[in-house]
């Protein structure tokens, strides 16, 4: 159960600071951290929640990762769901702290996007459907790369979360206007459940692509990490 309980915590965590950082600091008036500032904040909580609970759950925080590890044979199937379940659970729980806070600025006037996934209108650059599948594929894709490698037994010992971290941080400065970022279908989720914008209609891509591209990523790093 602790590591079920870790993976909660950790999903909460990217969540929280991840979409905490883009609904109240990125346009903040004067002092907005901007595109960089929210891709920098969930590369970071990757890279803290790895430190602090990899080594409870492997730090996965992501139903995508969880699935393309299991396909690059780091993790038994029978895990899957359990995990899958504490990942939505700790990214809902993080959007409803969210929307407790953000409900008590002095003027709230509703959640707008509240930090939610989309593509067409619901897409900051309002990038199409076909855009959306491949920039999530292909970075989940890239992100599971680097995830095997980096932990890898032949890979350098102890840095793995800041190569995970670094990465996460790239991915979002690439994808945020495009989709607003996913490349985890639980971080999607939970937000989409308190979004007043159609974010729930659309959340089948956020799930269909992440792990498809994880699939994709699991298979090419078995492949060309053959010994």
């Amino acid at each position: 159960m602790n590591k079920y309980i870790a993976e909660m915590i950790g999903t909460f965590w990217l969540v929280f600071g991840g979409c905490g950082s883009a609904i109240f600091a990125a346009a903040f008036p004067e002092l907005g951290i901007g595109f960089a500032g929210v891709a920098l904040a969930f590369g970071l909580t990757v890279l803290t929640g790895a430190y602090a609970l990899g080594h409870i759950s492997g730090g996965h925080f992501n139903p995508a990762v969880s699935i393309g590890l299991w396909a690059g044979g780091r993790f038994e199937a029978k895990e899957l769901v359990p995990y899958i379940v504490s990942q939505i659970i700790g990214a809902t729980f993080a959007a409803w702290v969210l929307y407790l806070i953000f409900s008590g600025q002095s003027g709230f006037a509703g959640t707008g996007g509240f930090a939610s996934n989309g593509f067409g209108d619901l897409s900051p650059g309002k990038y199409s459907l076909m855009s959306a599948l491949i920039i999530e594929a292909v970075l989940t894709a890239m992100f599971l790369i680097v995830i095997l490698g980096s932990t890898d037994k032949r890979a350098p010992a102890g840095f793995a979360p800041i190569a995970i971290g670094l990465a996460l941080t790239l991915i979002h400065l690439i994808s945020i206007p495009v989709t607003n970022t996913s490349v985890n279908p639980a971080r999607s989720t939970g937000v989409a459940f308190f979004a007043e914008t159609a974010a729930l209609s659309q959340l089948w891509l956020f799930w269909a692509a992440p792990i498809a591209g994880a699939l994709i990523g699991a298979v090419l790093y078995k492949i060309i990490a053959k010994e």
